[in-house]
């Protein structure tokens, strides 16, 4: 019976491949013929631009223009074809999803990839064939205005993340561009400067997102990043598009550039540049457009490397644009909603909970404060940032009164001025980290006559914003003036800080029992935040990276590597980042990666390995035990690290292999196995230019955030 059973998996496995492998055989068939029809001419054309978001098709030989859109948050709304101001559509309203590391906080592919497929139903219903998601680059640094689109400061849980965002896109014959590729982690001089990063951090930090994402995502785009790697600019860098990307990844699709981001047109063209995007024209004298016919006819490029473009995007459409059975399309559905809800009641990571505030309990409760300006801002749209014009958005205010306002009464205090604006000089946005005086006292009068205060701080998308980054961790606006007054006045406040990147807690921490935090989490994030006040979601969230004591913690601000000098910024940690110099160097962070409390609590014991020792091509299977021992439902994210206590280079302390969000019952009790290839405790070597996986012992740990480890065995590698 296993024979048959062996036999028929296999069957099945190869009637699989050899499906695709003749799908790609005709693909490959039709692409030649239709480029042995196309002029030079009408190659080149379809290289670069010819409109904000798309770029030429050939009509004659019924090959459709490539259309494509922002962004990370949902499919933006649409824009005229050649400037940036609104096409003032009236059916372009769409589902505002949670950032980016609100989806990294669920810990759950699963709703990474219910992200996408909504991003990618939206598309279709917009007649977009590329979406400009997911970004996913390394939280290397806290103060970056990006964070909030990206996902998490470790490069296991972006990569478990960015397959199932991708593949979830993509089901829908929607491509995913992933980006920036790559080391494109801070927004000063991000169109200039030089970023110096070894061999070893590339590969073991900055890729391997990008490398899941191309490999087991089968990502159809790469988009390439405005600034230089080692020396060369990222959309003309053969090391990074040619080498690695098409040559040791495989991959098969288009790479193009970032707005107005090439800079040359014979190093773009020969150096893996597919296409080349930006905001204005003339189209026709961009870089790849006809100083790009003139250099083919010079012999500087060949017309072989024009095919190999030409055929990529080809194939790039027969699987999106050009695909059999293509998806019609639905935006701003209940579906989308839910999805949007279920992602953001997964995020929202108690940090605090000290006097067991929370949930409230809303039968003993008359009267609730809201108070602060996050309380009712909307966040789907603001600063540099590509944004949605959501169908709807609910605030916190609004969440609170549709789960509350039954039995209580409900008011509302500003509490402060969020006076900063991204489009605006410092001169101009002036002192905005000034409290409001007047409006602290309308708050406090307030707190004082309420049974419970809920206080919505944080930034807001003015704040957090592509094309800057901030200047400090501290909370903008005055906030903290107002944090204290109201907390000195009524003893059952809740913080509540709504922000996309790590904040200043350190007073907050000190000061205050109970502390929420929220993210720009979509149209329910009103919704999902007051259910989880009200204890109808559990929270289960956490932290998809560090928060800093101090930023002179952050190994960039440590080693005095940002922004940088001269526009070079040398990335002097290496392989470093986030927890791993935390841990390594032992700084005690404010909170710590993979953080996050619950309204239960969880017992997890009996951590064994199926054997004791490994050959290098094996695979380890960690069991544990784990149960719900409090008096909810909930869910734990456990996560297992790898630690080297003896290898012939250094390296971090510890390092994330797996992790596994499991929902329990009170009272239930589950074994959860995990597993991690002997291959994945490598290091990358580069005196050999590879990966290398030493003999000898590992220590795996259990635990619930990487400063508490439960559980710890022993497995030796022969």
């Amino acid at each position: 019976m296993k024979y048959i059973i062996t036999c028929f998996i296999a069957l099945f496995l190869f009637g699989s491949v050899s499906a695709q492998n003749k799908n790609d055989a005709a693909f490959k068939l039709k692409i030649n013929s239709i480029i042995k029809k196309m002029t030079l001419e009408e190659k080149i054309q379809m290289l670069h631009g010819n409109a904000l978001f798309s770029s030429a098709g050939v009509p004659r030989l019924g090959i459709p223009e490539l259309t494509c859109d922002d962004g990370p948050l949902g499919v933006r709304e649409e824009i005229k074809r050649f400037d940036w101001a609104s096409a003032n559509w009236t059916t372009d309203s769409a589902t505002f999803l949670p950032n980016g590391s609100a989806i990294a906080a669920t810990w759950n592919p699963i709703m990474a990839n219910k992200y996408g497929v909504v991003i990618g139903e939206e598309a279709n219903a917009r007649k977009k064939n590329v979406m400009l998601a997911p970004a996913f680059n390394i939280c290397r640094m806290p103060l970056c205005g990006r964070t909030y689109e990206y996902y998490s400061e470790d490069p296991y849980l972006n990569s478990q993340l960015a397959i199932q965002s991708v593949k979830g896109i993509q089901s829908q014959h929607v491509a995913a561009c992933i980006k920036h590729f790559a080391a494109n982690n801070q927004e000063l001089n991000r169109d200039s400067v030089n970023t110096i990063v070894d061999e070893r951090a590339l590969q073991e930090i900055y890729f391997p997102a990008f490398k899941a994402a191309v490999q087991q995502g089968n990502a159809y785009t790469v988009m390439s990043a405005y600034n230089k790697l080692n020396g060369y600019w990222c959309s003309e860098n053969s090391y990074l598009l040619n080498k690695v990307l098409k040559g040791d990844w495989g991959f098969k699709g288009v790479v193009m550039s970032d707005w107005a981001g090439t800079h040359h047109t014979v190093a773009a063209a020969n150096n893996g540049l597919d296409i080349e995007m930006g905001s204005s024209g003339p189209y026709d004298q961009w870089y790849l457009a006809k100083p790009l016919l003139t250099a083919v006819k010079a012999g500087q490029v060949s017309v072989k490397t024009i095919d190999d473009k030409v055929s990529r995007i080809l194939w790039l459409m027969y699987h999106t644009s050009m695909s059999a059975n293509h998806p019609k399309g639905s935006i701003s559905t209940p579906e989308h909603a839910k999805a949007a809800y279920d992602i953001a009641s997964e995020s929202i990571v108690l940090l605090k909970n000290d006097k067991q505030l929370l949930p409230l309990k809303a039968s003993e409760i008359k009267r609730i404060a809201v108070i602060g300006d996050n309380a009712v801002r909307t966040f789907a749209l603001g600063g540099y940032g590509a944004g949605v014009k959501a169908k709807y958005e609910v605030t916190a205010l609004e969440g609170i009164k549709s789960r509350f306002g039954k039995t209580a009464d409900i008011r509302f205090a500003q509490g402060y001025r969020a006076k900063y604006q991204a489009s605006k000089t410092a001169e101009q946005n002036g002192d905005y980290n000034k409290p409001d005086q007047d409006l602290i006292n309308e708050a406090v009068a307030l707190a004082k006559s309420s049974d419970v205060v809920i206080l919505c701080i944080g930034s807001n998308r003015e704040y957090e914003s592509e094309a800057h980054d901030r200047k400090s961790l501290e909370l903008p606006f005055g906030e903290q003036a107002l944090v204290n007054a109201v907390s000195a006045v009524n003893p059952n406040t809740v913080i509540v800080v709504m922000a996309g990147a790590p904040f200043d807690l350190n007073e907050i921490k000190k000061s205050n029992h109970t502390i929420v935090w929220s993210w720009f989490n979509g149209s329910e994030a009103g919704n999902a935040l007051a259910d989880v006040l009200k204890g109808t979601i559990n929270p289960s969230g956490k932290l998809p990276f560090t928060f800093p004591a101090s930023l002179n913690d952050s190994p960039a601000f440590n080693l005095n590597t940002y922004p940088g000098n001269n526009l070079t910024a040398e990335y002097k940690e290496g392989i470093l980042v986030g927890y791993r110099w935390y841990d390594t160097k032992n700084i005690q962070p404010l909170f710590p990666f993979g953080y996050g409390l619950s309204y239960t609590d969880f017992s997890i014991s009996k951590l064994s390995t199926d054997k004791s020792s490994y050959k290098k091509g094996e695979t380890i299977h960690a069991k544990f035990t784990i149960k719900n021992i409090g008096e909810r439902s909930g869910a734990e994210v456990v996560q297992l690290y790898v630690n080297d206590p003896v290898c012939s280079v250094k390296r971090p302390e510890k390092e994330l292999k797996a992790f596994k969000k499991i929902f329990l019952k009170t009272g239930e009790t589950k074994t959860v196995e995990m597993q991690v290839k002997v291959a994945d405790l490598a290091f990358y070597d580069e005196a050999k230019k590879g990966w290398n996986t030493e003999a000898g012992e590992y220590v795996l740990e259990l635990g619930n955030s990487s400063r508490n480890i439960i559980l710890k065995t022993k497995i030796t590698v022969k």
